[in-house]
Order: structure tokens, then C-alpha cells, then sequence
């Protein structure tokens, strides 16, 4: 019994980082229909830049802050130089951020090499803090899944309950009218572009602590927010909360009672979730 709680507890935690990283992509690709396949390097360059400025500053929060705010700027020039030219371009969209992801993969090996970094949290968040059943569990990992619980309810309050989340969400499905409303539809992408980059940079830097960075965490992560996106539903922050807690549980738990077959019960999930509703749990027409 403790080490099915301890395994719930991993899954819980892992599931609050997928959906910080898949927050973002669902705000991308999910709700203004870009298809954005460079996700997972905004994610690791966002940890990297995090990580320099961190040992820099000699300041973990400087290290977040920088993650943030590296990649929401990088999200903006992406969405302005790129996404701006191509929309509704699917396949174009597709191939320039496949060639990205590789170019930004290639630089990041040059830059940073193949070296396994890790943050060091404040000592704050060091040691475990005692639960029931369980005796004690890492204070960090607690403190990450807070912060994902946080992020949720925020975004949801923003798209659900505030002017922007509608101008945000009218513009994805007639951008013609909002435009004729006098909102300038192109600034508001760009912001919810930037906002998008900015949570997997932010993702990278608290993902970097509880784990840790290396090359290949792109392509883990940019594949997680797929698969979480599409089982909870494209354009929705509670079915990426809901697509992110199955994946990560079962993950977990396959890890510890049927580690050979791990990765079929992850895709197994996402198979039966598009047999029942083709939309995802929470999409729209499911």
C-alpha cells in the first residue's frame, strides 16, 4: 500500500509538470489552431537559459523568471516572423517548426553539449515534508504540484471568465468579426503566443529541478503535450489537466507493475479516449 500511494503520488507530480508544459502547447495549438512542433525545444531552451542564469545570479527564482520570459519573448518573434505569414497553413506550419525543433537541437548540443544539468531549488523547498501513510514526501514536488493547481485555475479563470479569454477565444472562431468589433486580432495572438512559450520555459526551469535537463527532453516532453492535449481535448485547460493526470499516472504506475508495456498503456489511453470521443474528453462536439 505505501508504494502504490508513493507511485500515486510520482504520478501526481509528473502530470502537474506535463501539464505545465501542455498548458502552453494547448493555448498554441489546441486553441489558436498553430501547430507549433518546436513546443518541446522552447521547453529545453527555456530550462538552459533558466539553468546559465540561475548560476549566474546565484538565484533560483532569476532562473525562473528567465526561463519565463526568454522563451514568452522567443514565442513572440515566432509567432510575428512565422506563424503570422502561415495561418491556417497546417502543413507549412508543420514542416518550418519540425526544421526548427532540429536547428534549435543541434544549436543547444553546440551550445551546452551533452551534459546532464539540474537546478538546485531554494533550500526551502529541500527535504520532505510528512504525510499520512506515506511518512514524508519531497517538499518540491509538492511545491510543483501547488504550482500546476495554481496555473490551471488562473488560465481557466482567464479564458473562461475574463474579456481577454473571449477576445482570445471569438478570434479563433471568426476572426473576420472580431476583427470588425476594432480588436486588433494579430496583437492578441501574439500575446497568447508569447504567454504559451513562456509557460514551457517556465515548465523547463521547475521541470530541470524535479528532474533534470539533457538533450532528448524535447522530444519527451514535445510528445507528452501531444498526447495530452489530444486525450483531454484541443483548446481546453481542464482536459489538459484531466489528459495530463492519466498520463502521468499511468506512466508511473506502469513503471513500477508492468515496466516492460509502459509506453503501450500511455498510448493505449490516448486510443480508447479517441474511440469513445474522437474530440478528446473535454473538446468541443465530444
Amino acid at each position: 500500500m505505501k508504494l502504490f500511494l508513493l507511485t500515486c503520488l510520482n504520478g501526481l507530480t509528473l502530470a502537474a509538470l506535463y501539464f505545465l508544459v501542455a498548458s502552453g502547447f494547448t493555448l498554441v495549438f489546441g486553441l489558436m489552431r498553430n501547430v507549433n512542433l518546436a513546443h518541446g525545444s522552447i521547453y529545453l531552451l527555456g530550462a538552459y537559459v533558466g539553468y546559465d542564469t540561475a548560476e549566474w545570479t546565484g538565484s533560483w527564482f532569476a532562473g525562473v523568471a528567465a526561463g519565463f520570459v526568454s522563451m514568452a519573448v522567443f514565442g513572440l518573434v515566432l509567432q510575428i516572423l512565422v506563424f503570422r505569414h502561415m495561418q491556417g497553413q497546417d502543413l507549412r506550419q508543420t514542416l518550418v517548426t519540425i526544421a526548427l525543433s532540429i536547428i534549435l537541437a543541434d544549436l543547444m548540443q553546440a551550445v551546452w553539449t551533452g551534459t546532464t544539468y539540474q537546478f538546485e531549488a531554494p533550500d526551502w523547498l529541500y527535504g520532505a515534508t510528512p504525510m499520512p501513510l506515506v511518512r514524508a514526501y519531497p517538499t518540491y514536488r509538492l511545491a510543483l504540484l501547488a504550482t500546476a493547481v495554481t496555473i490551471g485555475v488562473a488560465l481557466w479563470f482567464l479564458l473562461n471568465r475574463t474579456r481577454i479569454g473571449m477576445m482570445i477565444r471569438a478570434g479563433v472562431d471568426d476572426r473576420g468579426m472580431l476583427s470588425a468589433t476594432g480588436v486588433n486580432v494579430q496583437s492578441v495572438f501574439a500575446v497568447t503566443f508569447a504567454v504559451g512559450a513562456g509557460l514551457a520555459g517556465f515548465a523547463g526551469v521547475v521541470g530541470g529541478t524535479a528532474l533534470s535537463i539533457a538533450p532528448g527532453e524535447d522530444l519527451r516532453y514535445l510528445l507528452a503535450s501531444l498526447v495530452v492535449v489530444i486525450v483531454g481535448g484541443m483548446g481546453s485547460i481542464t482536459g489538459a489537466a484531466i489528459g495530463a493526470l492519466l498520463i502521468g499516472l499511468s506512466e508511473q504506475l506502469s513503471l513500477v507493475y508492468s515496466p516492460t508495456y509502459g509506453i503501450v498503456y500511455t498510448f493505449l489511453i490516448m486510443v480508447a479516449v479517441l474511440a469513445i470521443r474522437p474530440h478528446g474528453i473535454m473538446g468541443k462536439g465530444a
